[in-house]
């Protein structure tokens, strides 16, 4: 993979910070949802959808799509608005995330959006599904070019299928398997070295025969030569994605409180509830990232 160009990094950002507001406008009207980890990830799915992954809106299920298996299925936000801006849906249908009768629920499921790959919401089983699809596609298209993306938070590593299906990998080898930790460091209840502290997390795939990459989680162009990397080599390969949680809104960065809490039902110490959603929209419009007047 190239060097992206400039222009090309910058449109990429402009998308990065429309699927952002678009999170924010949507957990605004569902009253409901998670903040932190899809502000949080709107970089690598911009990077993912705009310049790396092979799909076509249209014919969601091509044969020779790449497919992605969002394995922390409560960051869905991110994905609908990334979805809908890639041609998948109507922008407006956004709106409707979480609603009785949506396709947009507050965990992805497969049977109601075209391009969903897998139904999830248990956390820990993505990477065991995603390993599962590579093996079967090896059986049924040993010349395939597909690329299975499985994207993960750093807070469902406690869990013990995620470390069987690391330990698989390493023995199958699949070269098309690449992992994306949205290693921000906070989960539902507190951030994870108090919780279950992880590292050396490196080492630990490492171990496991896998090709370990860090990456910057918000460098779009380290991001897209970090993915270039994760394709080149021939073993399963695992992105550690440096993020900031709530990025874009500085009164959400990095307070585990905004896990799964939606603007309007926030903690109050920095913003009152009923400015929370409209300083969050002011601060992703204003791009300056520091925190504009009004919110002061």
């Amino acid at each position: 993979m190239e060097h992206l160009q400039d222009r090309e990094v910058a449109v990429i950002e402009k998308k990065a910070n429309q699927i952002r507001v678009s999170i924010i406008e949507s957990l605004i009207e569902a009253g409901s949802g998670h903040t932190a980890g899809p502000l949080g990830m709107a970089d690598v799915f911009a990077t993912l959808f705009f310049s790396v992954m092979n799909y076509d809106p249209k014919n969601p299920y091509t044969d020779h799509r790449d497919r992605l298996i969002l394995s922390n299925g409560h960051i869905c936000p991110v994905l609908y608005a990334t979805m809908a801006h890639a041609g998948y849906f109507p922008v407006k249908e956004l709106q409707t995330l979480r609603k009785f009768g949506s396709r947009l629920q507050g965990h992805p499921h497969r049977e109601f959006l075209p391009g969903i790959e897998t139904s999830s919401g248990p956390l820990g089983s993505g990477l065991s599904q995603a390993l599962g699809m590579t093996l079967a596609d090896r059986i049924d298209r040993p010349q395939s070019s597909t690329y299975f993306y499985c994207m993960m938070g750093d807070g469902e590593l406690n869990c013990g299928q995620v470390w069987e299906a690391v330990m698989m990998a390493g023995k199958e080898q699949p070269h098309n398997l690449i992992a994306v930790i949205d290693r921000n460091g906070i989960q539902i209840d507190g951030f994870t070295r108090d919780v279950m502290p992880l590292e050396p997390l490196r080492e630990k795939f490492e171990s496991f025969n896998w090709h370990v990459i860090d990456a910057d989680g918000h460098s779009i162009q380290e991001l897209y030569g970090a993915f270039g990397e994760a394709q080149s080599v021939s073993q399963p390969a695992v992105i550690i994605a440096h993020t900031i949680p709530g990025r874009g809104v500085p009164q959400f960065e990095r307070d585990y409180r905004w896990h799964g809490t939606p603007p309007g039902k926030g903690p109050e110490d920095i913003l009152t509830k009923d400015k929370q959603g409209e300083c969050a929209l002011k601060q992703l419009r204003s791009l300056k990232g520091t925190i504009v007047s009004e919110c002061e």
